[in-house]
């Protein structure tokens, strides 16, 4: 009888042991994804939802979002958990952090994950502007996501109000100068009531506003392998000027800085007739405007152009090979042609690949909305943002120089001499 019971225990306690493996096999991957909340509108709301429908199609993957604040809170929080020991496995960052991402040895590159033909038709599918700032040395370490380029929004009721054309917007810088000072209008005792134009330049993007003129202008402001700049050559200084003149010179845009944040708020009360932002707040504009109002590409000096912009999918050192498979399959479902289009639509982010824009739900919002491909349209002769090694001391110290010209603290040709100078030192390591 007792051998009889111990017999039943042993096979009780094999069965046990036995079903443990599949029971942990049965557990979901657990992902820890950092996102930023930069832009206005219900993006987490949008994100939340996303997750939601990738976690019911893939139930083996569980996603945890983790909402870190600004696109530089966000880098500066992953970096952290990265020394700490416990970083996130994926994040959305900006494209331009690519090479401090790197150079910490924070991120791994996707390329060891794309194997079959299908992954490989996928990662050469998105478009070539984008991935300038997502691959380097050989290797791809950032896909693209939530990318845009700038763009000049425009309220087509106050063209009209001032004698110009709703349908013709600044196609250079002449046009911008010109339109824009119809466009400024003051009250009785000389106070501006109305602005022609406002270019965000406080603080952190002021750099990438800055190659919305240096782009047209025909200059590069750094190489592709991230560690040299060209800041001080004559149409890099020139682009600078023009920029100190719009608000001192013609008086067309405020002097001094502009916040980045209120400039919207500024263009939806009728504030500003023009304004250049990320194509990323078209839907805040298009959902909160109470006017007709145009998008159009960046005016031209000698070109067409604008920086791209934007954040990157970067894979974290932290992942096991477990969760690196599981972010790589939520990267790919987040980035797939109608996830992508509908992130398009829901955002106004630039939709990363030529699939998207092909896909019924995009063809028939660029119907209702033709807006919406003008950011697309400029990516043929945009550039890559501004990045470099080190990239957040060198991007501040070019912030700093910008601003100073901006506030009549600088004339723009020492700005950008002490730029460059301060710049190649901090370099000099990386050559």
């Amino acid at each position: 009888m007792r051998r009889t019971l111990l017999k039943a225990i042993a096979f009780s306690l094999a069965g046990a042991f036995c079903a443990a493996p599949a029971w942990s096999q049965a557990k979901p991957v657990e992902l820890e994804f950092y996102y930023p909340v930069a832009v206005g509108g219900p993006i987490t709301k949008i994100v939340d939802g996303m997750v939601d429908k990738f976690e019911k199609d893939h139930p083996d993957i569980k996603v945890k979002s983790v909402y870190a604040g600004s696109y530089q809170d966000s880098v500066a929080k992953a970096l952290t958990a990265h020394k700490g020991g416990n970083a996130p496995q994926l994040a959305v960052l900006l494209s331009t952090d690519m090479f401090t991402l790197i150079d910490e040895g924070a991120i791994v590159p996707f390329d060891p994950l794309v194997q079959s033909d299908s992954d490989k038709k996928w990662l050469d599918g998105f478009y070539k502007g984008f991935m300038a700032n997502s691959q380097t040395g050989g290797k791809t370490w950032g896909i693209p996501f939530q990318r845009s380029t700038i763009v000049m929004y425009y309220n087509k009721d106050l063209f009209k109000a001032a004698g110009l054309d709703p349908d013709s917007p600044p196609a250079t810088w002449t046009d911008l100068v010109s339109q824009a000072e119809k466009l400024t209008k003051k009250d009785g005792s000389g106070q501006v009531t109305q602005w022609g134009l406002e270019i965000p330049s406080g603080g952190s993007f002021a750099y990438w506003l800055f190659q919305a003129l240096t782009t047209p202008n025909d200059a590069m402001l750094m190489n592709q392998a991230g560690n040299e700049v060209y800041l001080d050559k004559p149409a890099v200084v020139e682009s600078l000027q023009f920029w100190h003149d719009l608000a001192y010179k013609h008086k067309v845009m405020p002097t001094g800085t502009i916040d980045w944040g209120t400039t919207p708020k500024d263009f939806l009360v009728g504030k500003t007739a023009i304004m250049w932002t990320t194509t990323g707040n078209l839907t805040n504009v298009r959902k909160n405007a109470k006017f007709d109002f145009g998008v159009a590409p960046m005016p031209k000096a000698k070109r067409g152009g604008s920086p791209t912009g934007g954040g990157n999918f970067y894979l974290f050192k932290s992942a096991t090979p477990e969760q690196q498979k599981a972010a790589y399959t939520f990267v790919k479902w987040m980035t797939s042609p109608e996830n992508a289009a509908a992130w398009s639509i829901d955002t106004g982010y630039v939709a990363v690949s030529p699939a998207a824009w092909e896909t019924e739900q995009m063809k028939n919002y660029v119907k209702e909305l033709p807006a919406a491909a003008v950011a697309r349209d400029q990516l043929e002769v945009s550039v890559a943002e501004f990045s470099t090694h080190d990239n957040q001391r060198v991007t501040k110290l070019l912030n700093d120089n910008i601003q100073a010209v901006l506030t009549n603290s600088k004339t723009a040709g020492q700005a950008m001499k002490d730029a460059q100078r301060d710049a190649d030192r901090l370099l000099r390591s990386y050559k």
